[in-house]
């Protein structure tokens, strides 16, 4: 990533490719395209990582949904909507090297149709370009390369829900991971 001292801004694009699990469900593939964001950097000394932060109301992810979900290479039935709420993206970008890693917290809604409306599942995850290891989940990302792109990674605990049958169906607690395929370019 070539670097762009009088940068004060960095536009976030996400892409589709991008994967998530959740406990011991299989991977499902994701097509996070038209999300995204723009992030405020941080000013710091030429050569170190900068800080940057997403305004989380102003962040754009895709549910997941038979259009953008497949899981074994099916869609995810009809009627079924994960949304996804962020409150928080933010962490540091080094430009020289192209790592990068932001603390994710956000809320996943858990919707099928009008029928049912799960408690939020709270996910609280480091995603970063270096490998992320759990237990149950791994995944390696990728430092920004010369256009800009990269791959975040990240494995999270998730909480019980408090609503046994969303419990008993996730085997909550557990583990979820996600590797999200995005693009970063800067703005002056």
């Amino acid at each position: 990533m070539s670097p762009d001292l009088t940068a004060t801004t960095l536009q976030l694009i996400t892409s589709k490719g991008c994967g998530l699990a959740i406990g011991r469900y299989p991977h499902f593939s994701y097509n996070a395209s038209r999300g995204g964001g723009t992030g405020q950097l941080g000013q710091g000394p030429a050569g170190s990582p900068q800080s940057v932060s997403f305004e989380p109301s102003t962040l754009l992810i895709p549910p997941l949904n038979w259009r953008t979900t497949r899981v074994l290479g099916l869609p995810l039935p009809p009627g079924i909507k994960i949304a996804i709420a962020p409150e928080e993206l933010a962490g540091s970008i080094d430009r020289a090297t192209g790592a990068v890693q932001l603390r994710f917290r956000a809320r996943f809604r858990f919707r099928i149709a009008g029928l049912y409306r799960a408690p939020d599942l709270l996910i609280d995850t480091l995603l970063s370009t270096d490998s992320a290891i759990g237990q149950r989940h791994r995944a390696v990302g990728q430092s920004i390369d010369t256009a800009g792109n990269a791959i975040l990674a990240g494995v999270a605990v998730v909480p019980p829900s408090g609503d046994p049958w969303l419990d008993r169906l996730l085997g909550l607690p557990d583990e979820a991971l996600a590797m999200l395929r995005c693009s970063f370019n800067h703005e002056p």
